[in-house]
């Protein structure tokens, strides 16, 4: 991937991260890796679930909006690393486990607009 990519998807995630926080989530872990499998963006606490969050970044004008990016591939790869998060750290939470899609857009100029779909997969 290329730096300039990498600075994107890192800024998208710190928004993400933000937003979450303001809608009164708890961000636990950011990037967490497990092995092969591939990486949770973000993974939060609302209440009483764990929220496996899926971050995707565009620049306004590109070929594809952010929440269009969540293929039903990339659905089973978040579904089994929330499996894995929750058999890593002692169980699932009271509450369940829920992923959730943050897409954040770019516009030439002025604040990223981002939005958050809750239960994607």
């Amino acid at each position: 991937m290329s730096r300039a990519r990498s600075g994107l998807g890192r800024y998208g995630e710190d928004v993400a991260a933000r937003r979450l926080t303001e809608a009164g989530m708890t961000v636990l872990r950011r990037n967490w890796r497990c092995g092969r499998s591939g990486e949770i963006d973000i993974v939060a606490r609302d209440g009483s679930t764990l929220v496996v969050c899926e971050v995707k970044t565009r620049r306004a004008g590109g070929f594809q909006h952010p929440m269009a990016a969540l293929t039903p591939e990339k659905a089973r790869r978040l579904r089994g690393l929330a499996e894995h998060w929750v058999q890593a750290h002692g169980g699932a939470p009271p509450g369940g486990v829920r992923i959730d899609l943050v897409g954040v857009l770019l516009p030439r100029r002025g604040a990223p607009s981002v939005e958050h779909a809750r239960g994607v997969a």
